[in-house]
């Protein structure tokens, strides 16, 4: 069964031009079965898990929030970046759609994050892959893709914020932006 969501014209705001991000509205995931069933997230790190207690119960929380909403967290940690390409490579192979965080990426606002994460979920068949870099950042490969890279095409880049994160706080902040985009796609009162 074919997924699609439904566009409706409208004008683009000041912010969404210079993210250069979906212009789509958020789509209505219960119209949707496929997404409405089960959307499964992969952020894939370079590094290991964080010995801060802190950081995992926050991680934790959004996860056990996330479950009424069909929204499966998976956490896949890699020694280095060679075994990320790999799992970048594994990840587009199956036509997930694959974002990176890079301070240099466009920075959305909470909705237009939430409008691209749905589109990006569609797009990529209900599974979202999300890579965040290790203390050095991305590999070369996925910041400057060249034209003769056959298993490389240019990713997608957001920024979370201008500020710099350790990789493992930005895995927190990225898991509570996916948490806040089902909450402003349900039309709760967490977002304000």
């Amino acid at each position: 069964m074919a997924c699609s969501f439904a566009t409706t014209t409208r004008t683009l705001t000041t912010q969404q031009r210079e993210n250069n991000i979906s212009n789509a509205p958020p789509p209505d995931v219960r119209s949707t079965s496929r997404l409405y069933m089960g959307m499964k997230v992969n952020i894939r790190i370079v590094g290991r898990k964080s010995s801060e207690p802190w950081l995992e119960e926050g991680v934790d929380m959004y996860e056990k929030r996330l479950r009424p909403s069909n929204v499966e967290i998976e956490t896949t940690w890699h020694k280095d970046n060679v075994a990320l390409m790999k799992g970048y490579e594994m990840d587009c192979s199956k036509n997930y759609k694959v974002i990176c965080l890079d301070p240099k990426g466009k920075q959305p606002t909470s909705e237009v994050f939430t409008t691209n994460m749905y589109q990006w979920l569609d797009e990529g068949g209900s599974r979202l892959s999300f890579i965040i870099g290790g203390a050095e950042g991305l590999p070369n490969e996925l910041k400057y893709p060249t034209a003769s890279s056959k298993k490389i095409s240019a990713p997608i880049m957001i920024s979370l914020s201008s500020l710099t994160f350790t990789h493992q706080f930005a895995r927190l902040l990225l898991i509570e932006q996916i948490y806040r985009a089902t909450e402003i796609q349900k039309g709760s009162g967490y977002h304000k």
